[in-house]
């Protein structure tokens, strides 16, 4: 299997490294071409059976196998089709310790009518070079750890044309080489019943066309689909993976997730954003390429006259936080390639959408900084602490060390494409909310410490600050009182 690497470049877009900087741009796109096999090219299994290990041929009853034998036992399917009882609910329930290794050729078969595949609550389960694929996970649900227990480490996969998810995930758990595609919601659900999810790691899978089912349109404004999404997940690190064709975001972080480190991915083609990362906390995202995100779905807004700059990296409600532990405690931004999608990078924070609004669509969640819900009531809320504690806060954003490239001719742009963006909407609900009017337009754009530096920009990019009816040309972009982009260069113009 072909890891997609590139290497992280620091840009600093003086007159005398334009050349240099162009040359590793060129670098970057062989490299990012050569990235035309992944883990869903295979090969995949294990070649034989490890000593101790318990063979399970196709037509053994995995289940009862599982059950009849000790925690800590090693299965390894021979190669050919196996599958679970005919009833939805045929499933294996692993032992803590439990190995099930896949020959090269093994398949385990849903039929189309199994839930799920592996259940329940079993530390420390090993799942690994298995074709998995024809379960029928409901909705928010998945197939492999459906039931999110700790530490597994899943390596080496296809989970592929499955209902819900291709998985759900566990404390701790090890998400590493696997070929995730074409399920009918999500490749990766990372959800933990009551939260508390920490630890994840998820590098070199290749997480292609999910969402098949087009879930948006079954549920109109459900947030569910995407090829990975991530709910109150506690340290992430994503790294290597190639993140493509997803029918809605690539990657969605949503309500309070915190300290993520998203890296050397290539993330390209999705339908929608490659990131949306929202009412979350504390980012690193470094040394990535995307390519080719949010086309259609911004060629599909803009055909209806919807101004709103989609973009591929979307940060909505969320910021650098240093009373939440992390790595970092900024959103950084830095040294990222992006060519050829709808727009760059959007901040965004909706004035209405805060901890005990009736706006906000996650109503039983708060920030972590509160100490609950029901907090967030005048008189408190109109003051400090509460008055800026009560809000998922876009603050503390850097765009830094980044190259954006841009073609004009992008189809359907109508204008609304190749933008930069730093912005909020007139606060108007509920009636008791402190944030009416300009409030946070004001503030994420001038007191929020939001800011672009040190970038290389190719093309005709255009600049919407504060609300979506404000344009601004390069110069203002840079021009006081907003003064962005310092240090950058535009279309081989001298930075500093």
């Amino acid at each position: 299997m072909k890891r997609f690497t590139r290497s992280r470049r620091s840009i600093r877009p003086a007159a005398l490294l334009a050349t240099l900087l162009l040359l590793a741009i060129c670098i970057t796109n062989v490299q990012a071409e050569a990235a035309t096999t992944g883990a869903c090219a295979g090969p995949i299994g294990v070649a034989a059976a490890p000593q101790g290990a318990r063979v399970v041929n196709p037509g053994d009853d995995l289940s009862a196998l599982t059950r009849s034998s000790p925690a800590g036992t090693i299965f390894w399917l021979s190669p050919g089709t196996h599958t679970l009882a005919v009833d939805q609910f045929g499933q294996v329930i692993p032992k803590d310790g439990n190995e099930y290794l896949g020959a090269p050729g093994a398949v385990l078969d849903g039929q189309g009518i199994n839930r799920a595949a592996f259940t329940q609550t079993a530390a420390d389960v090993v799942i690994k070079g298995l074709t998995i694929r024809r379960f029928v996970a409901p909705v928010n649900q998945g197939v492999v750890n459906h039931d999110s227990g700790p530490r597994w480490l899943i390596e080496g996969n296809i989970i592929e044309d499955n209902g819900g998810a291709g998985m759900m995930a566990g404390i701790g758990q090890q998400v590493i080489g696997n070929c995730l595609r074409n399920n009918g919601q999500y490749g990766i659900n990372a959800y933990h019943p009551g939260g508390g999810l920490t630890d994840l790691v998820i590098e070199d899978n290749e997480i292609s066309g999910n969402n098949t089912d087009d879930w948006e349109t079954q549920q109109p404004g459900c947030g569910c689909t995407g090829g990975a999404k991530f709910w109150a997940v506690n340290g992430a690190d994503i790294r290597g993976n190639w993140v493509h064709h997803n029918h809605g975001a690539g990657l969605w972080a949503d309500t309070n997730n915190n300290d993520f480190v998203i890296e050397d991915n290539l993330i390209e083609d999705n339908y929608a954003e490659g990131l949306f990362y929202e009412l979350s906390y504390n980012l690193v995202l470094s040394g990535n390429t995307f390519r080719r995100n949010t086309l259609e779905y911004g060629r599909t807004r803009a055909a209806r006259g919807n101004n709103f700059p989609v973009a591929a990296v979307y940060i909505s409600e969320s910021g650098g936080e240093s009373r939440i532990p992390a790595r970092t405690s900024l959103i950084d931004i830095r040294g990222n390639y992006f060519t050829d999608n709808w727009s760059g990078i959007t901040l965004w924070e909706n004035a209405d959408r805060f901890c005990n609004s009736p706006a906000n669509t996650s109503t039983t969640s708060c920030t972590p900084v509160v100490p609950a819900v029901t907090s967030c009531v005048q008189p408190g809320i109109a003051t400090a602490p509460l008055y800026d504690d009560c809000r998922w806060k876009t603050q503390n954003v850097l765009v830094r060390e980044n190259t954006f490239e841009f073609d004009s001719e992008t189809p359907g742009c109508l204008g609304l494409c190749g933008r930069m963006a730093v912005l909020s909407n007139w606060g108007t609900f509920p009636a008791w909310s402190p944030y009416m009017r300009f409030v946070v337009a004001d503030a994420i754009t001038l007191s929020q410490g939001n800011k672009w530096s040190d970038n290389l920009y190719y093309g005709p990019w255009t600049f919407v600050v504060h609300d979506a009816s404000k344009t601004l040309s390069i110069a203002a972009w840079q021009a006081a009182p907003y003064n962005q982009d310092t240090c950058s260069s535009f279309n081989d113009s001298p930075g500093c």
